[in-house]
């Protein structure tokens, strides 16, 4: 459900330059209140199905490029094992390799997430998961699941940095 208002919230703007479809949320409480009133419980959920494999699908990159990369760098003696070049190396490639991994997930999420909905809480555009994949590929092509690529490496970028870092080094200790 947090996502969900995050997305709405983060879509909204002003109607002189808004795309798309457009909530009206006044704040975060507002909108689970919308939200809630409009369609119960799982009309916060809705849209959940695209970020369930976006955390597994990141999850597992994640942890298997990194030990990989880490491995890679030592390898060929550009940086000696158990360095904290060598990590950070491991978790620079790691982090790239998230982003291109999730980023088709979060492009389908966030328009589960933010389409509109009739009374009935049917999504207008995408009915579920598999069609809004099936819709972006017909539609747009490959291209069309990675837009705001560089926004989400930017995102996640540090954060998978920085996690995998520290992880490493404390779970070295």
């Amino acid at each position: 459900p947090p996502l969900k208002v995050k997305t709405h919230l983060q879509a909204q703007s002003a109607s002189a330059v808004a795309v798309g479809h457009q909530h009206n949320h006044k704040n975060v409480m507002g909108a689970f209140r919308s939200i809630y009133r409009q369609h119960g419980v799982a009309g916060l959920w809705r849209g959940v199905t695209g970020a369930i494999p976006r955390v597994t699908v990141g999850s597992a990159v994640q942890l298997a490029t990194f030990a990989s990369a880490k491995d890679w760098v030592c390898e060929r003696q550009w940086f000696s094992q158990g360095s904290w070049a060598a990590v950070l190396a491991g978790a620079m490639v790691s982090s790239v390799a998230v982003a291109v991994a999730m980023t088709p997930f979060d492009v389908i999420s966030t328009r589960l997430y933010n389409q509109p909905v009739d009374a009935d809480g049917t999504g207008k555009f995408y009915r579920g998961f598999l069609d809004c994949i099936l819709q972006i590929s017909s539609k747009e092509g490959l291209l069309g699941f990675y837009k705001g690529v560089g926004a989400v490496y930017f995102r996640l970028g540090p954060h998978t940095v920085l996690s995998l870092f520290f992880w490493d080094k404390l779970r070295n200790m």
